[in-house]
């Protein structure tokens, strides 16, 4: 009879651990930065609770840590090393996980943690390197004792050549893989950027405040219309200005000096942070280039280049031009005289 309500109790004591391990999470996490001892307050609470919680509960925190920046490293790594179902959402999304670890979870946990480790969605050169070699080290067991009567030599040589040649050029592709997705930001190959030239124009006429000359170099870095450069500057948030600088690759410090010296609202301080700097840190260099693309096309449809008339036209067009220009100069500072002629009437 013991024995039974015994059995009864044990359902509540594990409900209550889940509790309390779920709590303890969901209290760290509502932490945006937290101070070392509560770092390490956590580690030293959660292992136990953990271990001491159903597998329910456990997928939950770890599921629910995997978005957390902030998970310590000694948890992080406990948390890697558990069974790839409660592991699995750990090592594919949390940025907790350092290469070394990433890399001795790897080699430790089997190829179950690889392939998890694999589906990251950004992987250094060197934790690829090292996910390629365990591949090849994992490949190669079943052959590393060879039965007596082995083939030829020369045909082992000639295939483990091969396999080698194989393996470095899967090397090659993966790190080239991985610079395209970690592309550096002084990388701008085959994106429209500003010339030095033009750079320095445009710290100069921002700090002579002359707006006109700085449109005109703005909207030759763009290759579009005057009118673009000028109703970007006509944006007084500095949003869309500060869009086009970082979509044309400026360096920080002179976007920043820009734009306090166009728009004064921007040199401004909040938080000990100037107004221009938190709008800039807010872009994102990618989208902007985007949206200055999609600038200049809608530009470039509003104010296409005229096409050149024929030779045999050119002299109608021009007599065209003449005859509909004639009646807008209705300034008297504006007319030459000679020109114009008065018609009798009949």
């Amino acid at each position: 009879m013991n024995n039974e309500f015994r059995e009864l109790e044990r359902p509540q004591a594990v409900r209550k651990k889940d509790v309390v391990l779920m709590a303890t999470v969901t209290s760290f996490e509502s932490l945006p930065h937290p101070s070392r001892s509560e770092l390490r307050q956590f580690a030293e609470l959660f292992t136990p609770l953990f271990t001491a919680s159903s597998e329910e509960a456990r997928r939950e925190a770890v599921a629910a840590l995997s978005q957390c920046p902030n998970v310590p490293p000694a948890v992080a790594f406990f948390i890697a090393s558990q069974p790839i179902a409660i592991a699995a959402p750990f090592l594919i999304s949390s940025h907790c996980l350092s290469d070394d670890t990433l890399i001795a979870i790897a080699r430790t946990q089997g190829e179950a943690h690889a392939r998890a480790i694999v589906r990251r969605e950004a992987l250094s050169p060197r934790v690829i390197d090292a996910l390629v070699g365990l591949r090849h080290d994992r490949g190669i067991k079943p052959d590393a004792d060879p039965a007596p009567a082995s083939p030829q030599p020369a045909e082992n040589a000639s295939s483990e050549a091969e396999r080698v040649a194989r393996e470095e050029d899967m090397r090659k592709r993966l790190r080239m893989l991985a610079g395209h997705i970690t592309r550096p930001a002084s990388d701008r190959l085959g994106l429209r950027s500003l010339s030095a030239v033009q750079q320095a124009l445009l710290v100069r006429f921002a700090r002579n405040r002359e707006n006109g000359l700085f449109a005109s170099v703005l909207a030759d870095a763009l290759s579009a219309s005057r009118w673009l450069s000028e109703r970007i500057m006509l944006d007084i948030s500095g949003q869309q200005l500060a869009t086009t600088l970082k979509g044309l690759g400026m360096d920080t410090e002179d976007a920043l000096f820009i734009l306090q010296r166009i728009y004064d609202h921007l040199s401004g301080t909040e938080a000990g942070m100037s107004r221009a700097e938190r709008l800039w840190n807010r872009l994102d260099e990618d989208q902007c280039g985007q949206r200055v693309e999609a600038w200049r096309r809608a530009d470039s449809y509003t104010y296409s280049e005229p096409v050149a008339a024929p030779p045999a036209e050119a002299g109608s067009a021009q007599q065209d031009i003449e005859e509909t220009a004639a009646p807008l100069r209705t300034t008297a500072s504006v007319r030459q005289p000679g020109r114009y002629s008065i018609r009798r009437s009949a």
